[in-house]
């Protein structure tokens, strides 16, 4: 094999094999501003691979040579005389119009043209029709950004690479009904007929009765001999068929059982009756029908994984025999195959071999990008074929043209139908640069192909030995979807042939040589493989006795002579995100899992901060997640400021520019804002950073604060894992982040005239639109809060038919202002912020907008969050909490020296969790940062004990990490020393202010009449079965009444209550709830004639004509119409103000009166995909249109009492569910006057593994 030497970063050559082998030594990484103290004891011998290689790689791939194959496998396309041909030639990709940035400014797909040389050619004369070689359009396809994504439609899309079933030969181990062992061989091909060979016990109790017969496409059974004398005419003879398989028994039993059939057209003729019950016998059909079935490369193709896979299977065979292979190239199947198949069979069933185990690497392949979209592209390709076949026989043959032939319409349509809704192609998680490139190398056994999350076992899930180095065993989320979606190790690379590689270094007769090579699962398993940390001294001889190893799935000791490979690093085995974790050796797996996930929901934080206590990976991670901005040339710096950094080449001069992002939205709402981090006439490299992104801090990965923690209770405050913070962190804008909404309103035609945006609107007073400039917009750096104007907009109303007179004097008069109502744009409940910027789309001045819109206007909002009570944080180690309270920094517990601590964790977090690894951090972060150091301790290659305690010697500290503290309220020392150092804490996105939520009126479902559910509904908090369980028990009988009936589905009575208490009136006796007349509705769907009767035995009318609530409805302003909500119908809640004002109340504004057309996912949900997780949003249970009404905000119990399941993490956290804290108001009793009185309801739904 030949060597190639190679830097580490390049990537080696692959050769035929697909085991690539170079001599390495790693390099320092370019440009590194943060120096690092490293604990790893193992030198590194090759650098960490480009982190999004998988994505890139296989988009390249599919633009050179996967378009060619798609356009290859169709072409030529003949009419069905076969008189006229249409061939297909190169393909080109043009350049893209517009730039990512652009796109994702005008909400567009960032694609370039794709063209097509075609040729039409006459069969008869051979001539070319129309202009040769000519090129035509195939649409624009949507091209990889630099980062590894894809922008469609504005929204940065990811591909999931997916884990499937590699085509291959399978054999497995079954049991028949009689508890018996049965084995089969399935022969899977990437797309054709399956063929199964399965042993049949016999009826009897007797091992000698076996046969063997074969299935094809799931139909009747066949014996195998029938199959095999049909195959070829050299099989025809019964000794022939014992021959080929050395006399096996199973096949003696299979010839005695078919006596009849002795001929090969008596086999084929019975192979076509099982195939195609029902019509005439005849072999030659039969011949054809194999042929096609298997033998037609149109009809049945293996790919290159399926035949390199078959031929490796079988081997032995064709070695064996004197069958020969079928060469590498061939994509069908070969009659040796199935010959050497059912060998193979016989010695599996005589237990000669073991079956297959199909949960090992070497049977699941990836499924990257470019196959993904070359799949799609090609059933594009195969609708366009049925239409070209079809113009073909309509169209002149003297005057067609390729153009006039081929319609492009449905390969657009597939290519558009999987970026826009396939499971793979997902909205791009982009909470921080981790989340993001983590997103990249997930890898999921879910959609089209894959498993589904309801038939999937545990053995799909488990952690199986061939992931060693290839899949991450940590990395998972925790859920239904658990074992999954994992994501990628981080020294693995995928071969041509889509299975995983890890590499290891050549160990050559007890010498580990400079050698690296790359192999696959199935290759690992045969040879004996030590562990990255066996001692070596330095000319690389291992200098144990004994070394331990692993050998397939066993582990072992061997001399060093027999060792033949040796781990290249010990953080092969785990994936990035959980490579971040120092100290993983210490941590419990499950705590590792939460930890590993919870990193990629840190909120970007205002001012980022490098852990004190890193693995050393940081650098890398930042780097490659596509956040920073990285040079591409080597130079000089001659310019830089916030918003760009020129660098000018040092080859011939030019000059390049980096413009930086400033403040611009993600996709998760937080901020990215790129700063530089080089200075003017700073000397550059290729690769090395210029600019900080989001959570990047010095080219490293930040994604929190380092913190003073102490261990210890504190009032309580720290009781069931919550936290404890300082107010300090609160002043300094330790944790305060960014967040960026984005509000659009679009201004459209309708039946009764065009939408106008303007600062004209009816019933608005004056105060409201003071931030609006002229053309009803607001301005930039408006202070706005919720319910306030974004822009203003109106939409005329229907108008009633003019008579002639009124129609004379308006032509004369001008036309009085028209009946318009207001549908302006409003800050939505619960939101306030700053004005950062406002974009203006108008079709008039050539922008291009969806039909029907004229005006797109786009709002950027930003807000400060600062860390505050209720929100959620946690360590790298799984230490999540929620916190308590903030502490005035006086009062939190104090060194000795007058330091206050910033954190107070509760010590009861660690035992049982066995996450240890945050207490070593603890220590080792604060003896680093006594003596200014910041510090690298790679996992599984990371500090001791005995290193730490050095460490904080060398600070000045005590040896066993333990300071005494003072109680910053007395003064007073507490009773023992405790536990204090810094730990790196992130705050998590599931910050409180998106999960708080009132509600007094708001709409309602049209089917039950009850309040929605849920924030982004606008909906009421859900009053349950156990709950109502509660006030029975309590004999709180009113309050059940209202709670059931005006508070929810009593559609009369809760419009009567809000007028009773709009004009200080005595509140009526509540009537029927909604739900008790659809009940009597199924009832009487049942056929069963239901009367409701009084204690009189006198029938009641339950039905009330809806007539009068809806006049006092609309005149209350509490609209049955339907709007979306929180768009308030302003000109009703005027009206209600006036009628308000009329009672003598004090006027007060409606909640979101308006209603809601679409309950089912608005707002926050309509981008939301989890990223994986594909989580689907959990939707409102109650049905699709709703209607607005008043005042109640309960609804009733709906079946299962049970309480909701825990908040998932890995739920897309766009959805916000009835659950984390709800906080309620209930009706304000406005007959108090002054004041409103509010019920707070705080629903807890945290459960105690969640905290």
């Amino acid at each position: 094999m030949a060597k190639t030497t190679v830097k580490a970063h390049e990537r080696p050559h692959i050769s035929g094999d697909g085991h690539g082998a170079f001599t390495v030594e790693a390099t320092e990484e370019i440009g590194l501003k943060r120096q690092r103290y490293s604990f790893a004891k193992i030198p590194a011998v090759l650098n960490v691979p480009d982190l999004i290689e998988l994505q890139k790689a296989s988009f390249e791939w599919f633009t050179s040579e996967g378009l060619r194959e798609a356009f290859a496998s169709i072409s030529p396309i003949k009419d069905f005389t076969g008189n006229l041909i249409l061939e297909f030639g190169e393909h080109s990709l043009g350049d893209p119009k517009f730039s990512v940035e652009e796109c994702r400014e005008r909400d567009m797909t960032y694609s370039a043209p794709l063209r097509v040389r075609v040729r039409l050619i006459t069969a008869e004369s051979g001539e070319i029709k129309g202009i040769p070689d000519q090129e035509i359009f195939m649409g624009d396809f949507p091209l990889m950004t630099d980062k590894g994504t894809f922008m469609i439609n504005g929204a940065e899309r990811v591909i999931v690479s997916q884990l499937v079933r590699s085509p291959g030969v399978y054999f497995m181990k079954d049991t028949d009904t009689n508890n018996r062992p049965t084995f089969n061989a399935t022969i899977i091909p990437n797309r054709g007929a399956w063929i199964e060979f399965e042993t049949d016990n016999g009826t009897k109790n007797d091992e000698t009765e076996g046969t063997l017969g074969v299935r094809i496409d799931k139909n009747r059974k066949i014996y195998a001999t029938t199959f095999v004398r049909a195959l070829d005419p050299r099989w025809e003879s019964d000794d022939a068929i014992l021959d080929l398989f050395d006399h096996s028994p199973l096949i003696k039993n299979c010839l005695e059982k078919d006596k009849d059939v002795k001929t090969r057209e008596d086999a084929l003729k019975e192979i076509y009756k099982k195939l195609r019950p029902g019509e005439p016998e005849n072999a030659e059909n039969a011949e054809n029908l194999l042929r096609s079935l298997f033998f037609d490369e149109k009809r049945y193709d293996l790919a290159a994984v399926g035949r390199y896979k078959v031929n490796s299977k079988l081997e032995d065979e064709f070695g064996e025999s004197k069958l020969t292979a079928p060469d590498l190239t061939k994509r069908c199947l070969d009659k040796e195959d199935m010959i050497a198949v059912i060998r193979r069979l016989i010695k599996v069933a005589e237990r000669k071999i073991h079956v297959d185990d199909i949960d090992h690497l070497g049977n699941r392949r990836i499924r990257s990008v470019g196959e993904l979209l070359q799949n799609q592209f090609r059933v594009g390709l195969l609708r366009l074929e049925r239409v070209v076949r079809e113009r073909m026989t309509t169209q002149d043959i003297e005057t067609v043209t390729p153009q006039a032939l081929i319609n492009i319409r449905p390969v657009v349509a597939a290519i558009k139908e999987f970026f826009g809704s396939s499971q793979l192609s997902q909205f791009m998680d982009q909470t921080n640069s981790l989340a993001e490139l983590t997103h990249k190398r997930r890898l999921s056994a879910l959609g089209p192909g894959g498993l589904s999350r309801e038939r999937a076992g545990f053995e799909v899930r488990d952690v199986h030995h061939s992931h060693y180095g290839r899949i991450c065993p940590i990395e998972t989320p925790e859920g239904p979807n658990i074992g999954l979606i994992g994501s990628l190790a981080t020294y693995a690379r995928v071969n041509r042939y889509g299975f995983i590689e890890t590499p290891y270094r050549v160990v050559d007769n007890g010498r580990v040589t400079d050698e690296v090579r790359y192999l696959t699962a199935d290759q690992e398993d045969k040879y004996v493989i030590a562990q990255a940390n066996t001692p070596v001294d330095d000319a690389g001889k291992i200098i144990v006795k004994s070394v331990v190893a692993r050998f397939a799935e066993e582990y072992v000791e061997e001399p060093p002579e027999r060792v033949q490979f040796m781990d290249v690093s010990p953080r092969q085995i785990v994936s990035v995100a959980t490579a971040l974790i120092p100290f993983l050796e210490h941590d419990d797996a499950n705590r590792a899992l939460m930890g590993a996930n919870m990193q990629r929901q840190a909120v970007p934080l205002l001012r980022p901060q490098a852990p004190i206590v890193g693995t050393g990976m940081e650098y890398r991670a930042a780097k490659d997640s596509g956040g920073t901005v990285v040079c591409k040339v080597d130079g000089k710096v001659v310019s830089v400021d916030a918003g760009r950094v020129v660098v000018k080449q040092s080859t011939d001069g030019l000059e390049r520019q980096y413009d930086l992002l400033k403040f611009t939205r993600s996709n998760a709402g937080t901020c990215i804002n790129q700063r530089p981090i080089v200075a003017l006439g700073e000397d550059v490299k290729r690769g090395q950073i210029l600019a900080d992104g989001p959570s990047s801090d010095d080219g490293e990965l930040a994604l929190g604060q380092n913190v003073l923690v102490a261990f210890m209770p504190w009032e309580g405050y720290n009781y069931e894992d919550a936290i404890l913070i300082s107010e300090r962190m609160v002043k300094d804008d330790r944790f305060t982040s960014i967040h960026i909404e984005e509000y659009e309103c679009e201004a459209r035609d309708t039946k009764l005239g065009p939408e106008e945006i303007t600062r004209d609107i009816p019933n608005v007073g004056e105060d409201a639109l003071k931030d609006l400039d002229e053309s009803g917009i607001v301005r930039i750096g408006a202070e706005v809060r919720p319910e306030d104007i974004l822009v203003g907009k109106v939409t005329p109303k229907g108008e009633t038919e003019l008579t002639a007179e009124e129609r004379l004097l308006r032509a004369i008069f001008g036309e009085k202002s028209r009946e318009v109502r207001d549908t302006s744009l409003k800050v939505p409940h619960g939101e306030k912020g700053k004005i950062i910027d406002v974009k203006v789309f108008e079709r008039d001045a050539g922008d291009e907008l969806a039909p029907g819109v004229n005006k797109l206007v786009r709002v950027y909002v930003a807000q400060k969050r600062k860390i505050l009570q209720g929100d959620k944080m946690a360590g790298r180690h799984g230490n999540k909490g929620v916190i308590a309270k903030v502490l005035p920094e006086e009062d939190m517990p104090y060194l000795e020296d007058g330091t206050p601590v910033d954190i107070v964790l509760n010590p009861l977090g660690v035992p049982s969790r066995m996450n240890v690894g945050q207490i070593l951090e603890t220590h080792l972060g604060w003896a680093a940062a006594a003596l200014g150091k910041h510090i690298a301790t790679p996992v599984f290659d990371g500090a001791h004990a005995e290193d730490i305690q050095e460490w904080l010697q060398d600070g000045g500290l005590p040896a066993d990490g333990k300071a005494w503290l003072r109680d910053g309220r007395s003064g007073e020392r507490f009773a023992r020393p405790i536990t204090v150092g810094y730990i790196y804490m992130l705050k998590l996105a599931h910050l409180v202010d998106d999960k708080i939520h009132a509600r007094s009126t708001g709409p309602y479902s049209m089917i039950t009449q009850q309040p929605l559910g849920g924030k982004a509904q606008f909906g009421g908090q859900r009053f349950g079965e156990m709950e109502v369980w509660a006030l029975e028990a309590y004999g709180a009988a009113y309050t059940l009444q209202e709670l059931l009936t005006v508070k929810s589905d009593d559609v009369v009575g809760r419009v009567k209550t809000y007028e009773a208490i709009v004009k200080g009136e005595n509140v009526m006796e509540p009537g029927v709830p909604e739900s008790f007349k659809v009940l009597i509705k199924e009832l009487q769907s049942l056929a069963l004639d239901v009367k409701v009767l009084t204690e009189s035995h006198d029938e009641l009318e339950v039905h009330v004509s809806d007539e009068d609530v809806s006049e006092r409805a609309a005149e209350f302003g509490l609209l049955m119409g339907a709007e979306e909500p929180g768009r308030g119908a302003a000109a009703a809640a005027a009206r209600a103000e006036e009628e308000l004002a009329r009672a003598g109340m004090a006027a007060r504004r409606l909640g979101a009166d308006g209603s809601l057309s679409e309950t089912s996912e608005t707002g926050e949900l309509a981008e939301g995909e989890e990223p994986e997780e594909a989580e689907e949003a959990e939707e409102p249970e109650e049905s699709e249109e709703t209607e607005e009404s008043s005042i109640g905000s309960m609804r009733l119990p709906e079946g299962e009492p049970l309480d909701e399941e825990e908040e998932n993490e890995e739920e897309d956290l766009a959805a916000d569910e009835d659950e984390g804290y709800v906080l309620e108001e209930e009706d304000e009793d406005l007959e108090g006057g002054d004041e409103d009185e509010e019920e707070e309801t705080i629903h807890e739904d945290f459960s105690d593994e969640e905290l």
